[in-house]
């Protein structure tokens, strides 16, 4: 029901459209503009009226939409829905025993050494 809806929601904007384009740019459209009587107001013309009426429906479908919405949503907010769709994240896997490399296995490289021959100091944890 609500895709019909919605589809004739949308061909009522695309005829608003049209209608509105194809009228007199001299204000002959919902009846605002200058010219006519002193009131203000222009004689209702064919066009007039169907403009009235598309935008009627337009605003018809527009609250019919709304009203279908809400009902969907009925209290539950969006991170309720995200947190039921996504499954939590598995923690990676990590080998029990892990045992660092030694220099003594030959795994890690040499120590730097200054000019001099000595061995640098190690650095500061300022």
């Amino acid at each position: 029901m609500e895709n019909v809806i919605l589809i004739v929601h949308l061909i009522l904007a695309l005829c608003l459209i049209g209608v509105v384009l194809l009228q007199r740019s001299e204000g002959g459209g919902l009846g605002m503009g200058g010219g006519g009587a002193i009131t203000g107001r222009a004689a209702a013309t064919p066009m007039g009226k169907l403009t009235w009426l598309f935008a009627i429906a337009f605003i018809g479908t527009s609250i019919t939409l709304t009203i279908i919405a809400a009902e969907n949503s009925a209290g539950t907010s969006v991170v309720d829905r995200i947190s039921r769709q996504a499954p939590a994240a598995a923690a990676p896997e990590v080998p029990e025993t892990t045992a660092p490399a030694t220099d003594a296995e030959g795994l890690l490289p040499p120590a730097p050494v200054a000019p001099s021959g000595a061995p640098l100091p190690p650095p500061r944890a300022d």
